[in-house]
């Protein structure tokens, strides 16, 4: 199974740590939003979506990508974020999931957890996170991505 992630990571690269885990346990290609050739997502199997959450949204440059890609029928997708609160629980990932549907994909899973924020206030929520038991999670999400798309292609 060939996996694309392409994220988005800001300020304090919180989501460039979750998607590293992600691309190590999936034996994904990572690449940055802004250096994705869209022509290449066509070459994978399962590909994974994430940035950080904005004002209760996904990054303008992973929206961005999700509106210019093609269509794709069936084509597998997962949506991942860090965020100052449960993104969600919030509906904070809807934007993004709605934009790749329209386009055909397939969302097989999604997964959040919290990031250091300074969106609010200088100090910052959620200091040292995501942590090492977030990255744990994630890596288990991983895995969980990967029983159920093989289970499917059976």
């Amino acid at each position: 199974m060939k996996t694309l992630i392409v994220y988005h990571s800001e300020h304090h690269m919180n989501t460039e740590k979750v998607a590293r885990v992600l691309a190590e346990v999936l034996n994904a290609e990572l690449v940055k939003a802004i250096d994705l050739e869209l022509d290449s997502v066509k070459e994978y199997d399962l590909i994974g979506f994430g940035s950080g959450v904005f004002w209760g949204k996904h990054h303008e440059n992973i929206l961005r990508v999700a509106d210019i890609l093609p269509h794709f029928s069936g084509k597998k997708t997962f949506v991942f974020s860090t965020s100052g609160a449960d993104a969600i629980s919030r509906g904070y990932h809807d934007v993004l999931k709605s934009k790749l549907a329209l386009k055909g994909f397939e969302i097989v899973g999604e997964w959040n957890c919290l990031g250091f924020d300074t969106a609010i206030s200088a100090e910052g929520i959620n200091q040292g996170r995501p942590n090492d038991d977030d990255l744990r999670r994630v890596r288990e999400f991983a895995l969980s991505l990967l029983r159920g798309v093989l289970q499917t292609k059976e």
